[in-house]
C-alpha cells in the first residue's frame, strides 16, 4: 500500500494539473487587484444625454458632477435617438416633470449595469425631495433631519456567571472562517473528485487489476489510491496555509489587517468552535473523497468516470448553496437545522450554524459523532464492495455495477 500511495502522489504533484491548481487562486487575486488598481475607477459610460421640457431641471443635471459620467442637455427624443445612434452619447434619460413627482426612463444600446442605474435613480430621488421640500417651504436642514435613517445596531452576546458580555468579535472572526472552509471545501471535493475517482478507475479500465490482485490485497490497493489523492490535496493545503502566512508577516503593516489583528482575540483563533469548524471541513473533504472513490469503482472504462462522479459534484454542489446562501441569510431555517445534521450536508450546515451562534456545542458534537461513525462505515463498507465490483464489468452503468457488486459480496459471506 505504501508503494501505490508513493506512487500515486509523485504522480499527481509532479503533473501540469497540480501546478494550475496551485497557481490558479494566486492569478485570480492578481488579477483582481491590478484591474482594481489600474482600472477601478475605468468606465465605458462617459456622456448621457437628458431629454426633459423643463430647462432649469436639464441645467441643473448638468452642473451635477460625477467621476463616471456627464449630463448633455439634448433638444427633443429624436436628436438623442440620433446622437445615440451615431455613438454621440452613450446613453440618454428621458425625464417627466408632473407637480411633485419625477419619472425618468433611461435608453441605452447595452445595460449601463445596476451601479450606474443606482445612482441616476439617487439622483433624481434627491430632485424629487427638494421640490416636495419647497412645497412644503421645509428648509434644507429639515429635510436632512427628515430624511435622516434611524440607527440599529446587533450585537451578539453570551453570558458569563450571570453577566451578559458582547461576543460580536469572536462570532466575526468565526463567521469569516466559516465561510472560508465552506468555500475551500467546495473547491476541494470540485478539483479532487474526478481525480479520485480516475485514479481507481485506471487500472480497471486496462484490466490489469487480474494482475495487481495476484499480488496484493483489494483493500490495500484501495486505500493506496485514496490516500495518495488525499495527500496531494494536503499538500495544496499546506503550500496556501505556508503562503498566507508569508503574505501575512509581509503586509501585516496595512491599515486594513491593523484593524484586523487588533478584533481578533487568542480565544477567537483557538476556541472550540473554531476546532470544530475545521473538523467539519477535513472530515467532510474526506467523506466526499470515499463516495468518489467508490463511484470510481463501478465504472467499467476510465472515460466514464466523469458520468460516475456527477451525483458527488450535485450533492456537493447542494451543501454549498444550503451553506452559503440560505445559511448565510436565514441560520435558523428550519432546512438548514435539519442538513446540518445529515452527511455530506453537515459539513456545509453546521459550521455556520456555529458561526451564527444558532447551535449550541452539544448539538454540533452530536453532528460530527454523527459524521463520523457515517464517514467510518461508508469508508469500510466501499472497502469491502470494491473486492467485490474490480473484477465487475457491466456495460449498463454504474447502478447496475453496483447492485451486481452487492450481490457478489453477499455471496462471498454465504461461503465464507
Amino acid at each position: 500500500m505504501g508503494i501505490i500511495i508513493k506512487d500515486v502522489y509523485k504522480k499527481n504533484v509532479k503533473s501540469t494539473a497540480f501546478v494550475i491548481m496551485i497557481l490558479a487562486p494566486f492569478l485570480v487575486m492578481g488579477i483582481f487587484y491590478l484591474s482594481q488598481h489600474f482600472f477601478g475607477d475605468a468606465n465605458d459610460i462617459s456622456k448621457i444625454g437628458i431629454v426633459t421640457d423643463q430647462p432649469a431641471v436639464a441645467e441643473q443635471l448638468a452642473k451635477t458632477k460625477n467621476k463616471d459620467y456627464t449630463f448633455k442637455t439634448v433638444d427633443g427624443d429624436k436628436k438623442a435617438q440620433q446622437q445615440l445612434e451615431d455613438k454621440k452619447i452613450d446613453a440618454y434619460l428621458d425625464l417627466k416633470m408632473g407637480e411633485d413627482q419625477i419619472s425618468g426612463k433611461l435608453y441605452s444600446k447595452a445595460s449601463l449595469g445596476t451601479s450606474t442605474e443606482t445612482q441616476l435613480q439617487q439622483i433624481l430621488s434627491s430632485m424629487q425631495a427638494s421640490i416636495r421640500a419647497s412645497q412644503l417651504n421645509l428648509t434644507t436642514a429639515q429635510v436632512q433631519k427628515v430624511m435622516e435613517p434611524a440607527k440599529f445596531d446587533s450585537t451578539k452576546v453570551s453570558f458569563e456567571n450571570g453577566k451578559m458580555k458582547s461576543d460580536d468579535g469572536d462570532s466575526g472572526i468565526q463567521f469569516i472562517l466559516s465561510f472560508l472552509t465552506t468555500i475551500i471545501m467546495f473547491m476541494f471535493i470540485t478539483s479532487y473528485s474526478s481525480i479520485i475517482a480516475q485514479e481507481i478507475a485506471s487500472e480497471k479500465g486496462t484490466r490489469i487489476m487480474e494482475v495487481l490482485l495476484s499480488s496484493m490485497k483489494a483493500k490495500s490497493h484501495y486505500y493506496g489510491k485514496l490516500l495518495g489523492v488525499l495527500l496531494v490535496a494536503l499538500t495544496q493545503l499546506l503550500i496556501y496555509v505556508v503562503a498566507i502566512v508569508v503574505a501575512f508577516r509581509q503586509f501585516k503593516d496595512l491599515p486594513i489587517l491593523q484593524g484586523f489583528i487588533n478584533n481578533v482575540s487568542i480565544k477567537s483563533l483557538l476556541g472550540a468552535n473554531v476546532a470544530l469548524i475545521i473538523g467539519f471541513m477535513l472530515i467532510g473533504i474526506f467523506l466526499y473523497a470515499v463516495l468518489s472513490a467508490l463511484c470510481g469503482s463501478l465504472v467499467s472504462k476510465p472515460e466514464d468516470t466523469a458520468k460516475a462522479v456527477q451525483p458527488v459534484m450535485y450533492l456537493s454542489m447542494i451543501g454549498y448553496m444550503l451553506g452559503l446562501i440560505l445559511g448565510a441569510s436565514d441560520p435558523t431555517n428550519m432546512i438548514i437545522k435539519i442538513t446540518s445534521y445529515i452527511p455530506f450536508l453537515s459539513s456545509y450546515s453546521m459550521p455556520i450554524r456555529l458561526a451564527t451562534g444558532t447551535a449550541e456545542m452539544s448539538s454540533a458534537f452530536v453532528s460530527l459523532g454523527i459524521l463520523i461513525v457515517f464517514t467510518i462505515f461508508l469508508t469500510a463498507f466501499s472497502a469491502q464492495l470494491y473486492k467485490s465490483n474490480v473484477l465487475v464489468y457491466s456495460e449498463g452503468g454504474a447502478w447496475t455495477a453496483l447492485k451486481q457488486s452487492i450481490s457478489i459480496m453477499q455471496n462471498d459471506r454465504k461461503v465464507k
